[in-house]
């Protein structure tokens, strides 16, 4: 998948969010693909009064997601469902209406979270935001990782086990980025 950019939102602005030690360790599990994360923090609150004339944080995202050939999205569930911040990222990302840079970009999601059900809400709920916005998603495997002893090795590492889970879950996802993208 040379030439190849991922996109890669994650949704949490924690330092230490175990979300972003996930999201550090991908691009050692796909060498010859490129992964830029986005940056979403400097985002200001989504208003619609500001679709004639988006901030420049916002027309960044927009132009990084265009750029993009795949997008993963890297989340904790807050609540049972996504976290704010990465709704609002999506929101403006996605207007105004008709103008969306997400149409039709093959999409991963993939969390961690300490509970034993990872983030299978969260993701499910993102999924359904991602269906509207017209986001091929990848179904199968689903990837819902509980964060245990052994599951990071350092940083931008995973554990032997965790590593070879989503070894396999990113060979799917970029398979199915060259059937979407192609």
């Amino acid at each position: 998948m040379a030439n190849s950019r991922i996109a890669v939102i994650v949704g949490s602005l924690r330092k230490e969010s175990f979300n972003r030690q996930l999201a550090d360790a991908l691009p050692g599990l796909a060498p010859d693909v490129e992964f830029t994360r986005l940056r979403i923090d400097d985002l200001p609150l989504y208003n619609q009064d500001d679709d004639a004339a988006q901030p420049a944080p916002v027309k960044r995202l927009k132009s990084e997601i265009a750029a993009a050939t795949g997008l993963i999205f890297v989340t904790p569930e807050y609540n049972r469902s996504i976290p704010g911040v990465l709704k609002n990222a999506i929101d403006h990302a996605s207007r105004p209406y008709g103008q969306s840079a997400f149409k039709g970009k093959p999409a991963g999601v993939i969390g961690v979270s300490i509970g034993a059900a990872g983030t299978a809400v969260a993701q499910q709920h993102l999924r359904n935001v991602l269906a509207y916005l017209d986001v091929p998603t990848l179904g199968q495997p689903e990837a819902f990782i509980q964060a245990k002893e052994g599951v990071f090795a350092g940083p931008g590492k995973l554990g032997e086990s965790a590593g070879k889970f989503v070894q396999e879950w990113m060979k799917t996802y970029l398979d199915f980025v060259r059937r979407h993208a192609g």
